[in-house]
């Protein structure tokens, strides 16, 4: 994988928590920098730690499942990017207060399709270390502007990047499969 398709990816796994980061900075009238830096630090965090915890557990069946390997990360990719498009539906939950309990469960609930990525990084061969440094430090970064953004400008932008997100990365899954096949 090139680098710049493991942008592509960090980019793409970081717009749910863009959007979530962008509602939470709706709900903060007054926004303090700490506060941006706490979201991205929990967004970024789960966002590397999941893939790492995916690919550890892909990593021991890869050698079984080696002939359908880029089908496994097409369709798990694609299923990731057709949710993230679905929910770009819904509306932001406004968070009423800014607590380190609910920025958690954001966080967690936000990284789950990381999880997902990480078992496709197995099956793929990545180089690990570096992909999750690269996605945890892509997610910090669009957290924190989404959370900027999100006390400046408010919903609007929140489904736009979870289509942008999920297409990303139904598109990447798509690159994945014609590339293995078309090598065949």
């Amino acid at each position: 994988m090139s680098f710049f398709e493991l942008i592509l990816i960090a980019l793409g796994l970081s717009m749910d928590a863009f959007a979530a980061a962008i509602c939470l900075g709706l709900s903060m009238p007054k926004l303090k920098i700490k506060h941006a830096i706490i979201i991205g630090g929990f967004f970024g965090g789960f966002q590397a730690l999941m893939p790492l915890i995916g690919y550890l557990l892909g990593s021991q069946f890869t050698s079984y499942l080696a002939a359908f390997d880029h089908w496994i990360a097409f369709t798990l990719l694609s299923i990731i990017g057709v949710n993230m498009i679905r929910e770009s539906r819904d509306g932001c939950d406004l968070v009423e207060s800014f607590t380190i309990k609910k920025i958690f469960l954001l966080a967690l609930a936000t990284s789950i399709d990381a999880l997902i990525s990480g078992v496709s990084f197995a099956f793929m061969g990545v180089d690990i270390l570096g992909t999750i440094l690269t996605i945890g430090a892509t997610t910090f970064i669009v957290s924190f502007v989404g959370t900027k953004a999100g006390s400046l400008f408010g919903d609007s932008l929140k489904s736009k990047a979870e289509v942008l997100g999920g297409a990303t990365l139904i598109l990447i899954g798509l690159k994945i499969l014609l590339q293995d096949l078309l090598s065949l």
